[in-house]
């Protein structure tokens, strides 16, 4: 998908305090650098930010990080905070990939990884975020305990991520679903993203899958 560029996002992004500029310096560092020992949560791919700071504004007691790659659509989250200046939430401007530079081993307690680029071609499929490429990441920092939560509305990248987590030998499936808004149990306390109601919106079933080790 080819993103419009936006003059200037890059400037403020790099002014705003809620952007932490030198990630790769506080690994192992963050409780210290968020000055508590809340839960950190991250979502992956974070797009325009809505669903993370809905769910800071519900648990004042989890420190978020939203992580998007693309300037031109994390200037509109920033441009949310300066109106919302929720004290639990910062943001990251890195590719994934990059990752485990940031978070040392169990620094991270869950993963939230919300409607991402299914990338169909299948000599991209290392790229997708559910990989197995991507789970041997998120296993280098995500907390024993530790879950990922996935929504996508693309069923064959929903197929494709059931089955890299049941062929790992470390990754386990707590639960899942491909009709999320009619599973009662699973859409209980559900947050939506945008993409989440434009999606379901036009008919699409949302599909959700929990993840741990």
């Amino acid at each position: 998908m080819r993103l419009r560029n936006i003059p200037g996002a890059g400037e403020v992004i790099d002014n705003s305090p809620y952007c932490i500029k030198e990630p790769v310096e506080l690994k192992g560092k963050w409780h210290d650098f968020l000055g508590n020992n809340n839960p950190i949560h991250i979502e992956v791919g974070m797009g325009k930010g809505r669903f993370l700071m809905d769910l800071a504004r519900l648990h004042p007691e989890i420190n978020y990080i939203g992580i998007e790659r693309y300037t031109s659509v994390l200037l509109r989250a920033v441009q949310k905070m300066q109106e919302d200046e929720l004290p639990n939430v910062h943001f990251l401007c890195i590719d994934a990939a990059t990752l485990p530079d940031i978070f040392d081993r169990n620094e991270v307690d869950r993963i939230y990884l919300n409607f991402s680029d299914p990338w169909p071609k299948d000599r991209h499929a290392r790229r997708r975020l559910t990989s197995s490429e991507f789970l041997a990441r998120y296993d280098l920092f995500l907390a024993p305990d530790g879950r990922i939560e996935f929504k996508t509305d693309n069923q064959d990248l929903f197929t494709f991520s059931l089955e890299e987590i049941e062929s790992s030998d470390k990754w386990h499936l707590d639960a899942s679903t491909r009709d999320l808004h009619h599973d009662a149990a699973m859409n209980e306390g559900n947050i939506m993203t945008e993409y989440e109601e434009k999606f379901s919106a036009v008919g699409n079933p949302i599909c959700k899958l929990i993840a741990s080790r």
